[in-house]
């Protein structure tokens, strides 16, 4: 009998951004951090979708963040362009909060 060669599952990128997100938290705020420092804004909506499925799926956060699912797929989706109130809503759904930092000018 011909034993049969298992191979590992291949994952998506999200699901194995939203794994080291689960594992390393500290990295996911610094990785948001980064981004809105000089990111753009489909790649906040990329992490967020990752974070989102990270911290409990889209359905729980939606929940916490009193959106609906659909809506939150909508927000979060590469078109999405949330308002600041949503986004605060959906950061806080995942324990997180906006904040503002003076701009630092760079050395000359």
């Amino acid at each position: 009998m011909k034993s049969e060669r298992k191979y590992p599952r291949d994952r998506s990128h999200d699901d194995s951004m939203a794994e080291l997100f689960r594992d390393d938290p500290a990295y996911a705020v610094s990785l948001v951090n980064a981004i809105l420092e000089d990111g753009e804004p489909g790649e906040l909506l990329i992490v967020l979708r990752q974070m989102a499925k990270a911290f409990g799926g889209v359905t729980a956060i939606a929940e916490k963040a009193s959106l609906n699912p659909t809506q939150l797929y909508r927000t979060l989706s590469p078109e999405g362009n949330p308002s600041l109130t949503t986004l605060a809503s959906i950061l806080k759904a995942m324990g997180l909060r906006l904040a503002v930092e003076k701009d630092m000018p760079e050395a000359a």
